[in-house]
């Protein structure tokens, strides 16, 4: 392991912006890059260690010097950005975060952070339907619960409608305990965790008893029409063939959908049976309807879940690679 050296000039930037309240920005680094050791002193940033992670390091602390010297300040949000650009660079992460979408109630700003975050925000303004398709962990469901609450709070819908197939990945619902509520509700869980981020208590709690923000399973969409109505189905490689029919034909007049789903998270017995598959194949060339594709590079939980998607998608490839050969 080559070990170097090198510094970083501070004289243009206030130290203490950069390295953060009580040096949190420089402990974060040297948790993220544990074979360099950071330094600052004398108004300069000492970076020794191994070489590779030394030349990231100095890219992300670069980026960060320009992110204060354009906004004077340094946010967390800006230092987990130029974090993942600095770790992966296919990343695509956004420089400060791309589009905001809302405020919520604790005064943080959700934003578009990555180019396909941005450009799903774009296409649920343009389009009446969205499929939002690719790997865990990227903000499908985040971001599209955060437009749908902002539509709501323009008035550009009157109610939000979010629901889930309840298909059991491991447990079976009967031997579930509770009533048929406390069943499905694990299954819709992380949208409650969503709503919660974006709306205070109280309006939430009134949203759901006045029915202008709905959680349910898909099957209760049966027989619906769903007008003036912000409408996202969740997990949706999990809804059969029938079950992506019925919900796409629910939506009504001055309606909007947004349907997120992975394909290679499908638990129903036979993965042909997804009709997050099928519909991806025969809507594509519908206008009004758009298709956003997520990757590993969206992702924006820990830095390893993208390292882990790729690892996999890494072992899909040589398995179908190897059958092709047998196969020839």
């Amino acid at each position: 392991m080559a070990e170097v050296e090198t510094f970083i000039d501070l004289s243009e930037a206030d130290p203490r912006v950069l390295l953060g309240s009580e040096d949190r920005n420089l402990r974060l680094i040297e948790k993220t890059f544990p074979t360099v050791n950071v330094v600052a002193r004398g108004g300069k940033l000492s970076l020794k260690g191994d070489r590779l992670e030394v030349d990231q390091v100095h890219v992300l602390v670069e980026s960060l010097l320009r992110t204060i010297e354009r906004s004077g300040k340094l946010a967390p949000v800006d230092v987990e950005t130029a974090l993942m650009s600095a770790i992966d660079p296919r990343s695509e992460v956004l420089p400060g975060g791309g589009n905001v979408i809302l405020t919520t109630p604790s005064g943080d700003v959700v934003r578009a952070k990555t180019t396909n975050q941005r450009e799903l925000v774009n296409e649920a303004r343009d389009k009446d339907i969205v499929f939002a398709v690719g790997p865990a962990g990227t903000g499908k469901t985040f971001t599209a619960v955060a437009i749908a609450v902002s539509m709501l709070k323009a008035r550009k819908v009157k109610k939000i409608i979010l629901c889930r197939p309840a298909v059991e990945a491991g447990e079976k619902l009967g031997f579930l305990p509770g009533d048929l509520k406390e069943k499905v509700d694990p299954y819709l869980r992380p949208l409650y965790d969503a709503l919660e981020v974006m709306l205070p208590r109280e309006k939430l709690n009134n949203g759901m008893e006045q029915h202008t923000i709905e959680i349910a399973p898909l099957a209760y969409m049966r027989g619906r029409t769903l007008s003036e109505a912000f409408v996202i189905l969740d997990e949706a490689q999990n809804a059969t063939r029938q079950q992506m029919k019925m919900f796409l034909t629910r939506i009504g007049v001055q309606s909007r959908a947004i349907i997120t789903g992975d394909v290679t998270q499908i638990d129903l017995p036979r993965k042909s049976d997804s009709g997050l598959v099928e519909a991806q194949q025969i809507l594509s060339g519908i206008p009004g309807i758009g298709f956003v594709t997520f990757n590993a590079g969206d992702v924006v939980r820990h830095r390893l879940v993208r390292q882990i998607i790729r690892a996999y998608e890494h072992a899909d490839e040589l398995a179908q690679s190897t059958t092709a050969a047998r196969n020839g």
